[in-house]
């Protein structure tokens, strides 16, 4: 059982948002320490060298989060194409739009070699020609996989000569294994998202709506210096739907309250799931939580280097077909993967699903989250992310110890 009165009590000031504070307090956050040139410039070397191994002659990446994570850029995606080209060997390259190349200069930091056009012109054709300067005239053209197709059409028309495939070949070897500036930063990111589901659980109150407690969450997130990401709230039976519900939730005393809630720190992202009771807890709610409590333990002791992803679902999963649940994906039960990669984007490779046969490597960051939905009546959902070490996983967020304490 969890009361408003009791969180606010048990729950740190100096842990809280400065908003919280009073006039005489203050709180000194530590500095956000973003990626480094140097850094980039390492990935773009690991890139290379992938390309190399898999005979692709350059890796053609679209404005969107690839590009960020190569080189630094963050740009909208627009009609209007930003590319950037990491070939095999040599300098990385970019084509942009003319009019916007005073502001592209500001943001790029890594090349000097960049292509300009006009609006009445093909940057497609360009980008080919480009390589052909480079001295690539034919061969694997690698596709970042978010890249929008009327960019790998464009491309395609413009370069008959070149062999356009996936480029996953090379952007998920370098993006799924983090780093320790990732994961710091991923590390900050959840130690915010921690105290804005304690605010979030600080507020609530009978008769609130979950837009009310999201908002709430929202404001926290901000005032720590992170980017809002998301704060799925989620009470009473809608609390069953993984993902929510749309009819209208009010909240009432014996409710089930699922909070699913991340945010962006320099490029960087959380995702943390906390499910409390608001009022008494019934002896269902009880159990069938500190069943998904097991469950999600039993997936961090599978977390093991040299293991496969599928490990993961399958040693979360048996909890709960073994407690008669399921089975598989059959509900009442767990209607999802046990968990999914995180990084740049909330949800990335390395998921946690049957047939998923990667090997766990260090470096690798994922959620265990084997959500228990009983229709019509509730669900219970603990995600906390992991990291893997030399050493096994650990944590990002500790596990609720209890349906009444939701972090230590």
């Amino acid at each position: 059982m969890i009361h408003r009165r009791q969180f606010l009590q048990s729950t740190s000031l100096a842990l809280l948002a400065p908003s919280f504070l009073s006039n005489n307090a203050s709180v000194v956050a530590p500095a956000i320490s973003p990626i480094s040139t140097e850094e980039r410039m390492q990935r773009i070397a690991k890139a290379q060298s992938l390309l190399k191994k898999n005979h692709i002659r350059a890796l053609i990446l679209d404005a969107g989060t690839g590009m960020e994570y190569f080189t630094g850029v963050k740009w909208y995606p627009s009609e209007r194409s930003l590319l950037a080209i990491i070939p095999d060997s040599g300098e990385l390259s970019f084509i942009c739009p003319a009019f916007e190349e005073d502001r592209f200069r500001e943001n790029n930091l890594l090349s000097k070699n960049i292509r300009i056009w006009e609006e009445h012109e093909n940057p497609f054709a360009l980008t080919i020609q480009l390589l052909r300067d480079l001295g690539i005239r034919s061969g694997k053209l690698g596709i970042e996989e978010r890249t929008r197709f009327f960019i790998f059409d464009g491309l395609r028309k413009a370069g008959p000569s070149f062999n356009l495939v996936s480029g996953d070949p090379i952007s998920i070897p370098c993006r799924m294994i983090k780093s320790p500036a990732e994961i710091a930063l991923m590390q900050r990111a959840t130690d915010i998202t921690v105290e804005a589901i304690k605010a979030g659980i600080s507020v609530l109150a009978e008769g609130m709506t979950p837009a009310e407690v999201s908002a709430k969450i929202a404001q926290v997130h901000r005032s720590q210096g992170a980017m809002h990401d998301f704060a799925l709230v989620n009470m009473g039976v809608a609390s069953s739907f993984p993902h929510g519900s749309s009819k209208n939730q009010v909240l009432k005393s014996g409710d089930i309250v699922l909070l699913d809630v991340g945010c962006v720190v320099a490029g960087y992202s959380s995702d943390i799931t906390r499910t409390i009771v608001f009022g008494k807890a019934s002896d269902k709610q009880k159990k069938i939580w500190d069943l998904e409590k097991k469950s999600q333990a039993a997936g961090f002791q599978a977390a093991q280097l040299g293991r496969t992803c599928e490990s993961v679902d399958f040693a979360s999963r048996k909890v709960l077909e073994d407690a008669g649940f399921g089975p598989g994906y059959r509900l009442p039960g767990l209607p999802h993967r046990t968990g999914h990669g995180i990084g740049m984007n909330g949800h990335e490779w390395g998921n946690m699903v049957k047939g998923n046969k990667e090997p766990l490597q260090e470096g690798m960051c994922f959620s265990i989250e084997p959500t228990i939905a009983i229709p019509g009546e509730f669900g219970i959902r603990l995600e906390d992310c992991v990291y893997m070490t030399a050493n096994g996983p650990r944590w990002f967020s500790q596990p609720s110890p209890s349906i009444d304490q939701p972090f230590q």
